[in-house]
């Protein structure tokens, strides 16, 4: 699973790197400690436009009552997001990118789990696969949700969790944001071993996810 990721790179970087126009995203500031639940700046596609807009890391399915309705999902795997009630209908309509800069993953004994960063070499920001829905309560204003897709560990994640997140290609933007052909599902596989680098975290960011965010 992707429980934690970091966003670190400006805003204008995201907007470069995904070729989109900036919603009201709020404060600028570096986020070593993305948690569940917080708002998140995620990519979508309007009619061929992209826009980077917030976001409630944590998907809705439109018969939560509340938000605590049920279990809190921050991952939908890609093995069966097609045929999840929560996940099928956003997998062909509704999916989105979500800007990062890494992620962490824990390895070792229970009780004993160290934190290790996972970056692209080349430095972020990257594009995580996502889904998103609008989540209406029957009284309130509606909120946008998301969650991550998840996939099998490549080489490099392997002996550290045998989950990743699904990271897009640049070049696979406008497939996985519906601007292009069917064939979507293609790109939900492990990223390629060159891509990422992972190290155990050092104390300070230990010390930042000893915190929610």
């Amino acid at each position: 699973m992707c429980g934690r990721y970091m966003i670190t790179s400006p805003y204008e970087a995201m907007a470069q790197l995904f070729e989109a126009s900036l919603g009201e995203l709020g404060p600028e500031a570096p986020r070593p400690n993305v948690s569940p639940t917080q708002s998140v700046p995620v990519v979508v596609s309007h009619e061929g436009d992209r826009l980077i807009v917030p976001m409630r890391w944590g998907f809705l399915p439109h018969w939560y009552k509340t938000p605590n309705d049920g279990p809190l999902l921050i991952n939908a795997r890609a093995e069966t997001i097609a045929e999840k009630p929560a996940f099928r209908a956003a997998a062909r309509a509704r999916r989105c990118l979500l800007p990062a800069d890494g992620f962490y993953e824990w390895a070792g004994p229970k009780g004993a789990k160290v934190a290790h960063a996972i970056r692209p070499r080349a430095g972020g920001p990257i594009g995580l696969a996502g889904v998103w829905q609008e989540w209406r309560p029957k009284d309130g204003t509606a909120m946008a949700t998301c969650a991550i897709v998840t996939c099998a560990a490549n080489g490099v994640l392997a002996p550290i969790h045998d989950r990743m997140p699904v990271i897009v290609a640049p070049e696979d933007f406008a497939l996985w944001l519906g601007e292009a052909d069917a064939g979507a599902a293609g790109l939900m596989r492990p990223a390629p071993e060159d891509l990422l680098e992972a190290a155990p975290a050092d104390a300070a960011t230990r010390a930042v996810l000893a915190r929610r965010g």
